[in-house]
């Protein structure tokens, strides 16, 4: 008898060791089922994307600098609290996902849609590679309107492109509730990297995005060289400051600090310090804010193109801290044209006499 139970013991105890960590897990420690809305680290946002299998869709997003976590779960259907084997029939409406905890100071989300077209096949209709089913559709969850206008824009980038001969499928969509799977399915390509290794390498998914974009495959993530996070920036400026740098506010016209400034000196970014503007090229322009004909320094300058809803205006940021700053328009004096509107709000202005003493001697030569 004693024997017997030894050996039933060892039975389980070998099925539990070569089934490998799912059975175990939803045996003894299924843990699914929980709904991370918001990142727990208040400098973190969420982003959440659909491209297949979420085990192949983890590691492109974790490995870059600014993303805190990558989430395997289940998002868009009706029943709550899937299991993986409910979610594979078909039958509860969600497919698999990942929500990517990301600081917005260190990595834009942007890069993570360009990171995210080059993980899929945005013409597949039917599933991700291997995987058929709708479960495995492809598509993007916004959170917030500013990420649904940029999802769509990178979308209609993608298909302008010509990259795709087949018409872009993948669905934006606004993210319902998240669930996240079960624990043996988070990390999977790292605590069981050789099954992942086989299961990728199987899949296609690899095959198909070399084709797909060659040397453009990888993307080089662009490098900030100002760094602040919400908590430091919103203690070092004032509510208008940060709700126009950062937020891409807009201050009041004539109600503003420098649209009347007549004084001599420079204009610079109010987080970086990075020269921006002159008092030698400002004008009075009627409009009630700043007005410069022309940058003081072109490459400290960036320029997006910014759509509203009845009409499509070109935005100034800053290079180095990525500030809104106002925008550019093509109603100008001479000799630019131009009329750059900025917000007082998102300027720090250095008195002709102050330019020495402050790091900014190279442009005293302006004022001679």
């Amino acid at each position: 008898m004693k024997k017997s139970r030894i050996i039933v013991l060892l039975g389980l105890l070998t099925v539990l060791i070569f089934a490998g960590p799912k059975l175990y897990d939803v045996l003894f420690n299924r843990s699914y089922g929980s709904e991370p809305v918001n990142a727990v680290d208040e400098n973190l946002e969420v982003a959440t994307f659909a491209g297949g299998c979420f085990w192949c869709m983890e590691p492109p997003f974790e490995k870059l600098d600014g993303v805190d976590e990558a989430i395997s779960g289940y998002i868009g259907g009706d029943t709550k609290n899937p299991s993986y084997k409910e979610v594979s029939s078909g039958d509860t409406g969600h497919i698999e996902a990942v929500q990517v905890h990301y600081n917005p100071d260190i990595v834009s989300y942007e890069t993570l849609l360009d990171v995210f077209w080059r993980q899929i096949d945005p013409t597949d209709d039917g599933g991700q590679f291997v995987d058929r089913g709708d479960q495995y559709l492809s598509g993007i969850f916004y959170h917030d309107e500013k990420q649904k206008e940029l999802a769509e824009e990178s979308k209609t980038e993608l298909a302008n492109s010509g990259r795709f001969d087949e018409p872009i499928v993948t669905f934006i969509k606004e993210a319902p509730t998240f669930y996240v799977a079960e624990k043996y399915h988070q990390d999977y390509y790292k605590e069981n990297e050789f099954r992942y290794k086989i299961y990728r390498k199987n899949s296609g998914r690899d095959k198909f995005l070399d084709q797909a974009w060659g040397d453009d495959r990888e993307i080089e993530q662009p490098e900030k060289r100002v760094s602040y996070t919400k908590k430091e920036l919103k203690e070092m400026l004032t509510p208008i400051q940060y709700e126009v740098t950062q937020e891409d506010g807009t201050e009041k016209a004539f109600d503003n600090k420098y649209w009347d400034n007549k004084a001599e000196g420079i204009y610079v970014d109010i987080v970086s310090g990075e020269p921006l503007f002159s008092s030698t090229d400002k004008y009075k322009s009627g409009t009630g804010w700043p007005s410069f004909t022309k940058p003081l320094v072109e490459d400290n300058i960036v320029e997006k193109e910014d759509k509203g809803f009845f009409t499509t205006r070109t935005e100034i940021r800053s290079k180095e801290a990525d500030s809104h700053l106002g925008h550019v328009f093509e109603d100008g004096p001479e000799p630019t044209g131009l009329r750059y509107c900025m917000n007082s709000a998102a300027l720090n202005f250095i008195p002709k006499d102050e330019l020495e003493s402050k790091g900014y001697g190279e442009f005293l030569s302006l004022f001679e």
